[in-house]
């Protein structure tokens, strides 16, 4: 849970940075490109490519391309469209995307991680809810877009590395190196090259996602992702949002309800405690 935390308190400034200095500025594929393309540099010097099964390059890649490739398309373009802190509150549905996806692959239903899920979107829910407009439909969209994929990698990811016994820093490279196809390909059909970033606070940050919260962030998350069970990897995924709008408003002074904020946080907390007891008690009784 340690590597989910930490990496949670990292993502909860990206939101903002994204919104505020990039969408609308910067074309968004170029941004996608580069911070995917930094992620790849930060794990090359560590990749292994000899005694690693093609199969399993293949599958990291694959996940790679989906969790991150495709996803960072639909996430940076829903910022055209929504304001950060309605992003960050579309994104209530990954939970239940996560617990649904593993109950279709084990082709079984387990209410435990369902129920977990949706305690952890009520609390999200609750936490701020803004009108809508015209945009909120496409933005709406693009997020849950974006969520499955994010869903799909983590819940892939965790199945696939549950039965490998090697350091997984030494194979996480290829899945940024799927990513990176992706993300070649896109901006190569749709980028804008008149969109490039014009100031060094534009290049700085997308350095700093790139390297910092792409390279070493996935890498965490997806590692911790292996040390948890699914509801507690639900739960996990909706502690962004209220981190995430916490900085937004503390540090760029955006307008949020503290209460609801408090509020939502509480029921989200209390559902990763109840995962975690009903987990316990599940352990003791087996």
């Amino acid at each position: 849970m340690t590597y989910l935390f930490a990496t949670t308190l990292l993502w909860a400034f990206s939101f903002s940075l994204i919104g505020v200095y990039l969408a609308g500025q910067v074309d968004a594929w170029f941004s996608v490109l580069m911070r995917v393309a930094l992620a790849t540099l930060v794990f090359l010097p560590f990749i292994k490519y000899r005694g690693i099964a093609p199969k399993l390059i293949a599958k990291l890649m694959l996940i790679g391309a989906v969790q991150l490739g495709a996803m960072y398309g639909f996430y940076y373009h829903s910022f055209l469209y929504l304001s950060v802190p309605e992003v960050l509150l579309f994104t209530v549905m990954t939970p239940l995307y996560i617990a649904l996806l593993n109950d279709v692959i084990e082709q079984r239903f387990n209410p435990q991680f369902l129920f977990v899920a949706l305690l952890a979107i009520v609390g999200a829910v609750a936490i701020r809810y803004q009108g809508i407009d015209e945009n909120f439909l496409t933005g709406l969209l693009l997020v849950q877009a974006a969520n499955l994929c994010f869903a799909t990698g983590q819940v892939t990811y965790k199945r696939l590395m549950a039965n490998q016994d090697i350091p997984q820093q030494s194979v996480f490279g290829w899945f940024f190196v799927g990513a990176l196809i992706v993300a070649s390909i896109c901006f190569l059909l749709f980028g804008d090259t008149t969109k490039l970033p014009t100031t060094t606070t534009q290049w700085g940050i997308l350095i700093y996602l790139g390297s910092i919260a792409s390279g070493l962030g996935y890498f965490a998350w997806n590692k911790g992702a292996t040390q948890v069970n699914v509801g507690g990897l639900a739960v996990m995924n909706n502690l962004l949002i209220p981190a995430g709008i916490l900085v937004n408003v503390v540090i760029w002074n955006r307008d949020a309800d503290l209460v609801k904020l408090s509020i939502g946080g509480a029921i989200i907390v209390l559902a990763l405690l109840l995962n975690q007891y009903l987990n316990r008690n599940a352990i003791n009784k087996a």
